[in-house]
Order: C-alpha cells, then structure tokens, then sequence
C-alpha cells in the first residue's frame, strides 16, 4: 500500500467525512471533518497500519471560518509511506480530539499546540502548558500575538518589557563569529 491507496481507501470507508483530498508533489494531504478525526484516525493506525505518529501540530489560519488547523503527520512502517490528515477547528471551540491514546507520543505535541496557539484536546490526560509557565495568558504562536512580544509581569522569566522590532528578539547577527555570539541574548538592546 501506498500513499494514494490509503487515501483511497479512507475515502471509500468515510466519504462524508472527508472533505477534500490534495496530492502536491507525491504527498497526500486529506482533510477531515473535526467529528470523525478521532475515528478516522484510529482507522489509519488500526486498519492501514499508520503505526507511528510523526508530528501534530496546528496553525492559526486567522480570518477563515475555521480559524485553527490541527495536522497530523503519519507514518507506515510496514509500507514505508507517509499521510496528512488536516482537521478545522473553530476560533469558538478551540478543541480537537486527543490521540494520545492511539499514540502515546502525541502526549506533548498535543500539549504543545494547546501552549502555542490555545487548541485543547478533548480526553488529553494532561492538558497542561509545556513550554511557557503555567499562567502565562498569552498563546505565542497565533497571528494576532505581536511579533516583539508583550510586556510580562515576571522578571527573571521572560523578558519584563517588549523587546523592539527592529532587531527583534529572532533575529541574529550576520557575521563570522560564533552561534553563541550572534544569539540574541547575548547583545545588549538599545533603547
């Protein structure tokens, strides 16, 4: 079994789940409706033999009607092919299904993206920040987080004032010294 011959077969077992399917330079991408992501995905591990999960993640599509994206990256072992299953879900929900029980791995990634963007996962065991610190009110990674950042009460956590654009807090320097010298940390903002 290949790529396409999983996508055909998901699409033959849920076809009023699937809403569309996109092949783009030999990978297959399909997008499912939220309420049967779970099902779906238990399929592809259970009956077309997914058995790893690469990689969950999400993005923030601000401006659509589904404003969140959650995308998980599989992966066959037995038959050394990869699948993309996409599901929406809405700025008012901001909840998927967790996976962590079809994979255990998926434990962080879901994490993860509950702590960048704010989706949650509905059964997750442990929905919990796993990068910022717990209370921080913010979710780094949507569109409408300003790029230098936002002022926090918490010295000797994070930065205590926004950082300026110019330069910004990822951008290094272009020169032939050493990663540790052109680490942002290390200069000194001017104000």
């Amino acid at each position: 079994m290949n790529s396409t011959e999983a996508a055909d077969a998901l699409a033959a077992t849920f076809e009023n789940s699937i809403v569309s399917t996109v092949n783009f330079r030999n990978e297959i991408s399909i997008e499912i409706k939220l309420e049967q992501s779970f099902e779906i995905l238990s399929y592809c591990k259970e009956k077309l033999n997914f058995d790893y999960l690469v990689d969950i993640t999400a993005v923030d599509n601000l401006g659509n009607d589904l404003r969140y994206e959650v995308i998980y990256q599989l992966y066959s072992y037995q038959h050394g092919c990869h699948l993309r299953i996409k599901t929406g879900v809405s700025e008012a929900d901001r909840e998927a299904f967790s996976v962590v029980a079809l994979w255990p791995t998926a434990n962080w990634h879901e994490r993860e993206a509950y702590d960048m963007l704010g989706v949650t996962f509905k059964g997750h065991p442990d929905m919990r920040r796993i990068l910022m610190w717990e209370g921080y009110p913010y979710f780094p990674l949507r569109k409408d987080f300003p790029l230098a950042g936002k002022a926090s009460e918490m010295p000797d956590v994070a930065f205590s004032e926004p950082v300026p654009l110019d330069g910004g807090p990822f951008v290094t320097s272009p020169c032939s010294a050493s990663t540790d010298k052109r680490e942002p940390r290390s200069r000194e903002i001017i104000s």
